[in-house]
């Protein structure tokens, strides 16, 4: 049985020996879709725009509501909490794949009123802790979607 005959019935071999050269670049173009779709491990591909949002694991006053953001640069990251006013700031540590920010504010009785946000880099997501005196969550950050080709090319 001629092998060609499964690929396209009542054509012999020498008239499909130029088949897998037409496909060839369709192949390509198959194969380089898949991989600016595929998600690059966040550790070997940090940078960017990621978001999850916040789920509460003790204390009260939690930003649980909404999606969270977290950017991560070269030489800064910044969280922001419910996409809200509130940023915390750090600086990525390239010896290690742990990302630390945070906000420090003076509450009502001149008290400090610290914020904190650490993560890593866990597949494909980063996996985050969020705590203030009063809230410990923690979330799961993905790339956003429809943003692959930005995060894939850096910052606008």
């Amino acid at each position: 049985m001629n092998p060609f005959s499964l690929l396209a019935p009542g054509k012999t071999s020498t008239s499909h020996s130029r088949q897998p050269l037409r496909a060839l670049p369709l192949a390509g173009v198959a194969l380089l879709a898949l991989f600016c779709g595929a998600a690059a491990p966040a550790a070997d591909d940090p940078y960017g725009e990621w978001i999850g949002t916040l789920v509460a694991e003790k204390g009260h006053n939690c930003p649980v509501h909404t999606v969270s953001l977290m950017q991560v640069q070269p030489k800064h990251i910044t969280f922001t909490p419910e996409m809200g006013a509130l940023v915390l700031r750090g600086v990525p540590d390239k010896k290690t794949p742990h990302y630390h920010a945070q906000l420090i504010l003076q509450d009502s009785h001149h008290q400090q009123l610290p914020m904190v946000f650490e993560a890593h880099p866990v597949g494909d997501t980063f996996e985050g802790v969020y705590g203030t005196p009063e809230c410990r969550a923690h979330v799961t950050l993905k790339r956003p979607e429809g943003r692959a080709w930005k995060n894939f090319m850096g910052d606008d």
